[in-house]
């Protein structure tokens, strides 16, 4: 697959504050690669970069082969951004949004309607085209944003956080569309032939799984990317779940355990990141501990490593680096 976006040592600073520093980034056609990390950390001042937005300080941007800012108008025909907040018009109906992107897009009257039809079917609004978009849903409003994203059949979207506000069911319809896109299984539309290149910036984990790669984020700086499968791999019989009837005092217990490194409640459990190699001593100290407390375990065993494990883990190893600097 060819490679749609080419970032190399990207910069943006406003003032005294470095927003994005000596970025690296290259994904092909067919690839969704997650933008994660904290709030502040950088990522909506890359997609801005991306799109044209923004200029940046230094660095070198590619989309589709078109670098920018020379070639920035060619670069955005192959683009198509979601940004977080909803920003169509809410006066007007859905077919008539998507109808002025088509046609600010340069699509002719032949062409636009066909497309826009095929691309409000694919996103599972074809039936709500006299609908006004002040009247849709969250989750109906970013597939609005989706298809007038899509309506002049771009390479590369660029999608900011779009599923941030919305229920779970809906994020599971927006995630299986992106999928679509990447992979073009079970596609009908003629409107869409080509993979494209996705980035998306998210909060959410689980989504974050499902992305071909995942780059973390903090103060502007790329600190790691990867597969998340690799990632996870990092940290495999690390981690430990425990399950018990007062989860407060188990991971109290658990952190004052010398071979544990941070214990988080992930849902109606425990997950405790432990020094390499000390798994059968922990599992042994903390039972008979909780037993002495009067603490109940239901359940207490080493367990895969999900992707915010990891994420947890290095949060703590930045701190503990910043420690000694």
């Amino acid at each position: 697959m060819s490679v749609l976006i080419c970032v190399q040592n990207l910069s943006k600073s406003f003032q005294s504050l470095l927003a994005v520093s000596n970025l690296t980034v290259n994904i092909s056609a067919g690839e969704i690669y997650g933008l994660v990390g904290p709030d502040g950390a950088g990522k909506t001042t890359t997609l801005r970069l991306l799109c044209g937005a923004l200029k940046s300080d230094d660095g070198e941007i590619t989309i589709a082969g078109f670098d920018i800012p020379d070639h920035v108008e060619q670069a955005r025909s192959q683009i198509g951004y979601l940004p977080q907040r909803f920003s169509l018009y809410e006066e007007l109906t859905v077919m008539e949004n998507i109808r002025f992107f088509a046609e600010v897009r340069g699509l002719s009257s032949q062409e636009w309607r066909p497309r826009c039809m095929e691309i409000l079917k694919f996103v599972g609004l074809d039936q709500y085209i006299n609908r006004r978009a002040g009247q849709l849903s969250g989750g109906m409003k970013q597939k609005l944003g989706l298809a007038a994203a899509l309506v002049h059949q771009p390479k590369v979207l660029l999608l900011d956080e779009p599923t941030t506000g919305v229920d779970p069911v809906t994020r599971q319809d927006f995630w299986r569309l992106i999928l679509q896109l990447v992979s073009l299984k079970n596609i009908s539309s003629n409107s869409i032939k080509e993979p494209v290149a996705v980035l998306v910036s998210t909060p959410y984990m689980d989504e974050a799984a499902r992305c071909s790669k995942v780059g973390f984020m903090t103060n502007g700086k790329l600190i790691i990317e990867g597969p998340p499968e690799d990632l996870r791999k990092k940290l495999i019989g690390r981690i430990l779940e425990i399950q018990g009837n007062n989860l407060s005092l188990i991971r109290q217990i658990a952190k004052a355990d010398s071979d544990v490194e941070d214990a988080q409640l992930f849902g109606d459990r425990i997950h405790i990141r432990i020094k390499r190699g000390s798994s059968k001593g922990v599992i042994s100290r903390l039972d008979e501990e909780c037993r002495r407390q009067g603490v109940e375990i239901i359940r207490i065993k080493e367990t895969s490593p999900q992707l915010e494990d990891y994420f947890i883990y290095l949060k703590y190893m930045i701190q503990k680096w910043c420690r000694k600097i």
